[in-house]
């Protein structure tokens, strides 16, 4: 924080507007008149996540934006806030004494975004005194929502607040510059052209992308199981890279369905290590074994584990039968494997020297993802937005193609801001 006798010694703000170029409130009048009505009211958002940090961004939106900043921020130097061009940041101290330090930074055609220092009382106190000055405090999801008139776009930049994973952010990203757009103009098109082909293929090929485009938010689902004492719990720790699961040579020391978040060649998966299979009378058993149940009915891709050491056993049979499309995985491979022609072919890994733990886990990601899209390709990755194009296939399928074309159209998203008003700046 600065003294108020610092502030009154200091030099002329170079963020200060220029002489000649319009202010502000020139700029936002004239973008208030080309929308009537655009705004009708205020808002203020915090858009870095929550928690202590070194800077914190709060954007301020609305038609008293301007009159908001006069009242509440006092200039370091240089004219009151409404005669400042946009785009150029300003130091300013928010508030009563002892007031916020912070950097203001006008966005035409409506908004400001104000930096500061970024521990949460700092935060709070900012928003505080904005809905004490008339403005509603939405959440960011909200300000998203209002800023975007691409509804896609905007569901992207959301959806990129939950991606784990540089690999799940660059397709998001992909989205939110239009790549989904683009792809359902090319249906738009060829719908209006009559030709029901090229359409379906393209609605295919989307189609085909959703399951991806579901787990860009939500990890995969990856589910260890088979007999006691296979080194379930050794492998979950290995292909994680640290110990998350207790080990111990008794059978039966996993219990409780234990899970993990990680990333397997950049794509996003829960890991859940679940309790061995065997029989048993003991109603803790019958208990994990339930669990164990309810998970793989979830799973998106089963994992069986073998001891590659030990005999093949009726059970083993029996498990590998109840689970036709899992992935095999023969464990212990440090160990001699013990000579059996009924053992089915597997994956051979070491949870103890990591042997064939690489190589798993990429082979996990293959058959997860299979091939995933090149750059730039439209993915769908909201359920309405799946929903609308089973629909509009269905549509096409029936031969409606006029209905399917405006259906399409329906979700194609408007030009945006950006794009119609020269004053907006990326």
């Amino acid at each position: 924080m600065s003294s108020p006798e610092r502030r009154s010694g200091s030099r002329e703000d170079p963020a200060a507007g220029a002489a000649g170029s319009a202010p502000a409130a020139q700029a936002w009048a004239a973008c208030h008149a080309v929308w009537p009505g655009i705004v009708e009211e205020t808002v203020a958002a915090r858009l870095t996540p929550a928690g202590r940090g070194a800077v914190a961004t709060v954007a301020l939106e609305g038609p008293s934006t301007l009159a908001v900043l006069d009242s509440l921020v006092r200039p370091a130097a240089g004219p009151p806030w409404r005669d400042r061009s946009a785009g150029r940041p300003g130091l300013g101290y928010l508030g009563p004494d002892p007031a916020e330090e912070v950097v203001v930074c006008l966005r035409p055609p409506r908004s400001a975004e104000i930096h500061c220092h970024g521990g949460e009382m700092a935060v709070e106190r900012i928003l505080r005194l904005l809905a004490e000055s008339g403005c509603r405090v939405v959440p960011w999801e909200d300000w998203v929502a209002r800023h975007a008139t691409d509804p896609i776009a905007a569901a992207a930049h959301r959806a990129l607040a939950d991606a784990r994973t540089l690999r799940v952010a660059a397709i998001l990203l992909d989205q939110a510059g239009g790549a989904l757009g683009r792809e359902l103009g090319t249906i738009r098109d060829a719908l209006a052209r009559n030709d029901s082909a090229d359409a379906l293929r393209h609605l295919d090929a989307l189609l085909a992308r959703s399951a991806l485009g579901r787990h860009l938010v939500e990890p995969w689902r990856v589910v260890l199981t088979g007999p006691p004492n296979v080194g379930k719990s050794s492998l979950v720790n290995a292909l994680a890279g640290y110990p998350r699961a207790i080990v111990h040579p008794s059978p039966g020391t996993t219990r409780d369905v234990l899970t993990l978040n990680t990333a397997l060649d950049g794509w996003p998966v829960e890991i859940a290590d679940t309790a061995g299979w065997w029989a048993s009378d003991d109603p803790l058993d019958i208990a994990s074994m339930e669990s164990a149940r309810r998970h793989l009915a979830q799973a998106d891709l089963t994992i069986l584990v073998f001891d590659s050491s030990q005999a093949w056993s009726e059970s083993d049979q029996r498990l590998l039968e109840n689970h036709p499309r899992a992935l095999v995985v023969l464990n212990k491979a440090d160990l001699p494997v013990f000579p059996d022609c009924r053992r089915p072919l597997g994956w051979p890994t070491s949870a103890t020297t990591g042997q064939g733990i690489e190589e798993l886990a990429a082979k996990i990601a293959r058959q997860l993802v299979g091939d995933p899209p090149s750059a730039g390709s439209g993915v769908p990755f909201a359920p309405e937005q799946v929903a609308a194009l089973s629909a509009c296939r269905a549509t096409v399928v029936c031969g409606n193609l006029s209905e399917a074309c405006a259906m399409i159209s329906g979700i194609i998203p408007g030009r945006s801001l950006v794009e119609d008003y020269p004053l907006a700046e990326r």
